[in-house]
């Protein structure tokens, strides 16, 4: 009899090598991808927004984004992900499919795609100019402030993006999420981008 075992493996685990890439110096960008984290999409029923609304404002103790944001609350951030729709991102399970379905099973679907994305984070002096070249959404601090978020593309890949909370030096902390699939590419292609500044290249399991 053939014993499986499943290890979960991160999409990016061939393409990702820590340490510095690109020009030599000060890094310019820091490349970060979080890994081991629960993802959960809360899609409301049709006619249901309200009732979603008011499920996840009694769980969370926040409002749903209702526009393209992210709301971060102790433990967990929601991100919009469309229209009556968020993207729930935590970790230890406390926000994960069995925690949620009992508060939502009247008014909203829900998707675990803890596993079907990559999740990314930027930062860095030069991480504007490095998105600059992927993405047409202007990430100007006074356009995309922190907690602003977008459903866009990146080099012709769907991507869920926002923008964190700084980090302690001040600067922004851009967070893309990425179907698992196209993850390697989309990674190949911020290596391509970000090059002449200078990659500092990291993997974590904390969330931002």
């Amino acid at each position: 009899m053939v014993e499986f075992s499943w290890d979960v493996r991160s999409p990016l685990e061939r393409a990702l090598v820590a340490g510095p890439y690109g020009a030599h110096g000060d890094a310019g960008v820091s490349l970060t991808e979080i890994r081991n984290f629960d993802l959960v999409q809360v899609m409301a029923r049709r006619g249901k927004a309200a009732e979603t609304a008011t499920a996840a404002n009694g769980h969370f103790g926040v409002a749903a984004p209702e526009t393209p944001k992210a709301v971060r609350t102790a433990d967990a951030t929601l991100i919009w992900s469309g229209p009556d729709q968020f993207f729930v991102l935590s970790k230890g399970g406390r926000h994960g499919m069995g925690a949620l379905a009992p508060g939502f099973s009247g008014s909203a679907s829900l998707s675990d795609q803890s596993h079907a994305r990559v999740l990314i984070s930027i930062s860095g002096t030069k991480a504007r100019m490095m998105l600059a070249k992927l993405s047409s959404i202007d990430l100007h601090a006074e356009a995309f402030p922190v907690g602003a978020a977008a459903a866009t593309s990146m080099d012709h890949t769907s991507v869920t993006l926002w923008r964190g909370n700084d980090r302690t030096d001040g600067q922004a902390v851009f967070n893309v999420l990425v179907f698992a699939t196209f993850a390697e590419s989309l990674w190949q292609m911020m290596l391509d981008s970000g090059a002449e500044y200078g990659i500092e290249i990291a993997y974590s399991e904390d969330l931002a």
